[in-house]
């Protein structure tokens, strides 16, 4: 089948099947690589319509045609890649609809930080942005259930999605939203195929209610598998699909909008940073610094100040040369406390409020009352451009290792774990020691009131020795995380690299209403296939990237 030329006849939007445009969008974020037969742009929902109708028309004779939505490509886990129609959203369909300070309509393909420069005219924002919000995508962060370094405040997108219009595999567009017990048995009652969609979801969640209710992770976030636990409340009688789709990464149907609350935005900032030289006493700090109750409490390791310092004059291009040198010469001293020693973490504890000085008082009070702990060295800085410093090596590590360390690769393959924040203690000197046993050299950071981590090893990827290192290092640091109560994903979703690891989070029959669920919104398979539930790890494997 000549895919382009058969396209072509439905399709509104522009088709590119050349061969550099198929190896552009063969790569995400993540070690994978699959390359689509097509690449298209959809003008609209009815595009997309128009693709998952053809789809379905001709799966039976072409078993290899399936549909993977994208938009910004910034996915980690390898979701954002397929190898027949990819669909990119993000040239056409990318407008804000409307807008008001608590809430906002938009396209999958708007960027977040266009986004949130009109939400801010308004005093709001939305608060589940990733590390990633220069490059994200909104709808990337519905779809990827993402969450950020306001997550410890105000929780993930799960939170904030109050609507969506998906296009599901019949090849119609649907409106997602919360439903009460009398709009439930309307839907219930219709005698089509929507109607079919919610008795079955709903008999299946009813039937094994607090089975389900039991399967859901014990930690404060989670991007694995599908929320079911989420979507019915028999106590509220509320039945919410969107809480079925976002996160699901786009293997359930293609969302075309989606409307979200906003929050409103703290005009005032600042951040007391701590140098810890030993992880001893990790365990009792987390709790007496969440009892400030900080905005944001964020921490990087000894690899990423040092990999922050060497490359430090790559910011110039990101803050301009004036602002850049303001901030090497506020960094001098803190290069200078390095003296007394190398931090393990670097533990960033932000606090917001109405007034600067609002702001100035919350730090100090933590500082005083957190000296006890014995830190090598702690900064108030009372301002976002004071601490702007460190949040630029928190928020561009992976950036600097995907660009600047020769002839070795990030590998994001154990980059997104939670463990309850009391067991870190116990948890960290553990994790050391399984990255030290594969010889691996490796950042650390992460969300640290969510115990939510992102370790991005650096590796030769291209060398099968290194490649073995990734089945057995996984499986250790996954066993590790859920010996702990632990989630393998919080913010980053399961794709290709943690999908086939879903039977370790999940019993046989969590996971297999998940699977019943895939089956029944998806039954030919057509929408993102090899990612979440129908993973398996031979199939990803065989996808890492061979080339950089």
């Amino acid at each position: 089948m000549d895919l382009s030329a058969e396209l072509s006849k439905i399709f509104k939007g522009e088709l590119d099947a050349t061969d550099e445009a198929r190896e552009f969008y063969s790569h995400d974020a993540s070690l994978f690589e699959m390359k689509p037969q097509v690449v298209a742009f959809p003008k609209d929902g009815e595009d997309i319509k128009s693709v998952v109708s053809f789809v379905n028309q001709h799966k039976a004779e072409h078993p290899e045609l399936s549909v993977t939505p994208r938009s910004r490509g910034t996915d980690m886990s390898g979701a954002a890649i397929g190898e027949s129609i990819l669909l990119d959203v993000s040239k056409h369909m990318n407008q804000l609809l409307d807008i008001n300070e608590a809430g906002a309509h938009f396209q999958p393909g708007i960027m977040y930080k266009d986004f949130e420069v009109e939400t801010l005219k308004l005093g709001s924002i939305l608060p589940c942005y990733p590390a990633s919000r220069d490059l994200a995508s909104v709808g990337g962060m519905v779809n990827n259930n993402s969450g950020g370094e306001k997550s410890l405040e105000y929780g993930k997108t799960d939170n904030f999605v109050t609507e969506m219009k998906v296009v599901l595999s019949d090849g119609n567009e649907y409106t997602l939203k919360p439903l009460n017990r009398d709009e439930l048995h309307a839907k219930m009652d219709q005698d089509d195929f929507e109607g079919n969609l919610y008795r079955q979801t709903f008999e299946l969640l009813d039937k094994h209610y607090d089975e389900i209710q039991a399967a859901a992770p014990h930690v404060t976030k989670d991007s694995t598998g599908y929320h079911l636990w989420n979507v019915w409340n028999r106590e509220s009688g509320i039945f919410d699909l969107t809480k079925l789709f976002v996160g699901a990464q786009g293997t359930l149907g293609i969302t075309t909008e989606a409307k979200v609350k906003l929050v409103r935005h703290a005009p005032h900032s600042g951040t007391l940073v701590c140098y810890m030289h030993t992880l001893d006493n990790l365990g009792e700090v987390i709790p007496a610094v969440l009892a400030h109750k900080p905005a944001t409490f964020e921490s990087f390791d000894d690899n990423t100040l040092w990999l922050s310092f060497k490359f430090f004059f790559l910011f110039i291009a990101k803050l301009g040369l004036w602002t850049w040198v303001k901030t090497a010469l506020q960094l001098l001293p803190d290069g200078i406390m390095i003296i007394k020693g190398v931090p393990k973490l670097i533990l960033l504890i932000e606090f917001s409020g109405e007034t600067t000085d609002e702001v100035k008082k919350k730090i100090h009070a933590a500082k005083l009352d957190l000296e006890r702990f014995g830190f090598t060295y702690m900064e108030e800085d009372s301002t976002e451009a004071k601490s702007r410093k460190f949040w630029l090596m928190r928020r561009e590590s992976f950036n600097l290792l995907r660009k600047k360390v020769k002839d070795k690769h990030t590998a994001p393959f154990i980059d997104d774990f939670v463990v309850p924040p009391e067991h870190l203690t116990e948890f960290l000197p553990q994790l050391r020691d399984i990255i030290k046993k594969y010889n691996l050299f490796a950042t650390i950071a992460g969300h640290m009131g969510d115990g939510n981590f992102h370790v991005i090893p650096l590796m030769r990827i291209e060398d099968p020795k290194e490649r073995a290192k990734f089945e057995p290092a996984m499986k250790e640091v996954n066993t590790l995380v859920i010996s702990y109560g632990g989630s393998v994903s919080g913010e980053h979703g399961d794709g290709l690299i943690r999908g086939p690891w879903l039977a370790q989070m999940y019993s046989p029959s969590v996971l297999g209403y998940m699977k019943e669920i895939k089956h029944l919104y998806d039954p030919q398979n057509i929408f993102n296939p090899h990612k979440k539930t129908d993973a398996n790890w031979e199939f990803s494997f065989n996808h890492i990237r061979q080339h950089f």
